[in-house]
């Protein structure tokens, strides 16, 4: 008899119309108000949902590594670490404070805002919000940029397994590792460029979304540098769940992006890539274009794990209890068949 899989966060949802994304700091102290709110998502979610069951809303809350040291007891994750700053020859990709991520989603804004309203008010003082955006479909699943985004991610069964952890670190298999970043546009500068131009910055077509071919294709394109192999040549790819967002007032227009994976090494060389070059100093063009302003890393427990997160000082003898998906995600089929095999590195 197979034995059963801890069900995952909905890190690998279906595609929704809005987001919001927290950024949280835990103040000292309330480690305990912190981990009994996170005992309480799983449930707040449900209640929500409940009002609105074909609008796909979700909540994803993830931990960084330091938060983890706080927060939890017994094994670690094996690759949770804090966020790697990046000082290239141009640009920088700082890292910024941030103990707790929440990715809120749903096909309305409404239920993400009640969600999140109802979480801080669960957290109360012992939580501070570092950092909040709202993000918006942008057309067809355009950026601000007027290019598609996010057109390579897997689907079915692959995103799993690019995704979801499986016997690489048995503790936490269904779990996952993110990392989010801010980017701020200078679409002034953008909108200056002719058509032809922004496409050999980005790699690809405009109208179509069809890459650009290689012997077109400048090594400094944003496709180009983000697109890595491992040492047998097999395209190594995450998930993105990006969000374009904007502040009429104060012209404050970019990207939210956030990347799902199940080891952040892929991750970190894209953007190893970008700010410091492939071949160095061959950094990407568009951070000519879009600066990013914060960035973080963070572990998604598996939902049984985030339900029952021990303290510092307990031990946990065994994987949290699996429970049956239909009772955590009712109406959602998450399609992701096994969690074994190999980490996608």
């Amino acid at each position: 008899m197979a034995v059963p899989q801890p069900v995952p966060q909905l890190v690998l949802g279906p595609p929704t119309q809005t987001a919001v994304f927290l950024t949280l700091t835990v103040a000292p102290g309330r480690e305990d108000d912190v981990r009994d709110g996170l005992r309480e998502l799983s449930g707040l979610s449900r209640s929500v949902a409940f009002r609105a069951r074909d609008d796909a809303l979700a909540c994803v809350a993830g931990l960084s590594s330091d938060a983890w040291d706080r927060l939890a007891g017994g094994p670690r994750p094996r690759e949770l670490h804090p966020f790697t700053p990046l000082q290239g020859p141009r640009h920088l990709a700082p890292a910024t404070p941030g103990d707790l991520l929440l990715h809120l989603r749903a096909r309305r804004a409404d239920l993400c805002f009640e969600l999140a309203r109802l979480v801080l008010d669960g957290f109360g003082d012992a939580v501070t919000v570092v950092d909040e955006v709202h993000g918006f479909t942008y057309f067809d699943e355009r950026d601000l940029l007027g290019f598609v985004d996010g057109s390579e991610n897997p689907t079915g069964s692959a995103a799993a397994d690019v995704v979801l952890i499986g016997d690489e670190d048995p503790d936490f298999r269904g779990g996952s590792y993110v990392v989010v970043q801010k980017y701020l546009h200078d679409l002034t500068a953008w909108n200056a460029l002719p058509t032809e131009e922004q496409e050999r910055v980005i790699g690809r077509r405009k109208a179509d979304n069809l890459e650009l071919p290689d012997d077109v294709k400048p090594p400094d394109s944003h496709v180009a540098l983000t697109t890595v192999e491992d040492e047998d040549g097999e395209e190594q790819r995450i998930v993105r769940q990006n969000m374009p967002f904007g502040r009429l007032g104060t012209a404050e227009f970019g990207t939210y992006f956030i990347g799902y994976s199940r080891t952040p090494a892929v991750t970190e060389r894209m953007l190893r890539n970008m700010f410091l070059g492939d071949p160095p100093g061959t950094t990407d063009r568009i951070l000519d274009f879009s600066t990013a302003v914060t960035g973080g890393l963070f572990f998604v427990p598996s939902v049984g794990l985030l339900d029952d997160l021990p303290a510092p000082g307990e031990t946990r003898e065994t994987a949290p209890e699996p429970v049956p998906a239909e009772a955590v995600h009712p109406g959602f089929s998450l399609g992701i068949g096994s969690l074994k095999g190999a980490p996608a590195s």
